[in-house]
């Protein structure tokens, strides 16, 4: 919207470009697993930034370093979500290996920030406010046990999350919160696992139904 352009203008250059000109839509597949078309893409990106595929495995061009990650889950229930990528990334001579652990271990692991990647959920609220800077701001990230997990630094976020915070009224908070929305978006700081189909909703009977 106009507004949103408004609050995001004064940010052009230090926000990706494609804030101001795209919309952010997922990339989308048929849902067999084969997904040879973002496979493609993603390659020449990787190439583009300097990565090949040397003895079957993604090989940075100037240092020589493996492409190679660990991925941290707390329950292997999340196991055949994160398998699915796994494979993904195989074909793209990437080495991401899985790896399950129990609460308190994962708890230590996330509290100090000391793992490749890993499966979160960001709940969010429809009034949005303090708490978004324990999700993205600079000073979170600085902070053991924050939920700035992604380790986000960035002098543009922390000014849009102050502006969200200081929204005068509903209108104005809508509108700051989706122009944070979609710097987030662009930045590509998560990758989108899955969602359910299903709005639960849930209420207390407290007085009973009356007979009909």
């Amino acid at each position: 919207s106009e507004a949103e352009l408004e609050i995001l203008e004064p940010y052009r250059g230090q926000i990706p470009d494609r804030v101001f000109t795209e919309e952010f839509v997922p990339p989308e597949t048929d849902g067999s697993g084969n997904n040879r078309g973002n496979l493609k893409k993603a390659a020449m990106l990787l190439k583009d930034a300097g990565w090949s595929i040397k003895n079957k495995v993604l090989t940075n061009d100037d240092t020589g370093e493996v492409f190679a990650f660990e991925i941290v889950l707390r329950s292997s229930q999340l196991e055949p979500h994160s398998q699915a990528l796994v494979r993904s990334l195989e074909r793209l001579g990437i080495k991401a290996t899985i790896r399950v652990v129990d609460d308190a271990q994962y708890r230590r692991l996330t509290e100090t920030f000391d793992f490749d990647m890993m499966v979160a959920v960001f709940a969010q609220s429809v009034s949005p406010g303090n708490e978004q800077r324990e999700f993205w701001s600079s000073a979170s990230a600085a902070r053991e046990g924050s939920r700035n997990l992604m380790g986000i630094t960035d002098p543009a976020i922390d000014e849009l999350v102050e502006l969200l915070i200081a929204a005068p009224d509903r209108e104005s908070l809508i509108t700051r919160t989706r122009a944070l929305d979609r710097v987030l978006l662009w930045n590509f700081f998560m990758i989108p696992m899955f969602h359910s189909e299903t709005d639960r909703l849930a209420y207390w009977n407290r007085f009973g139904l009356p007979d009909i």
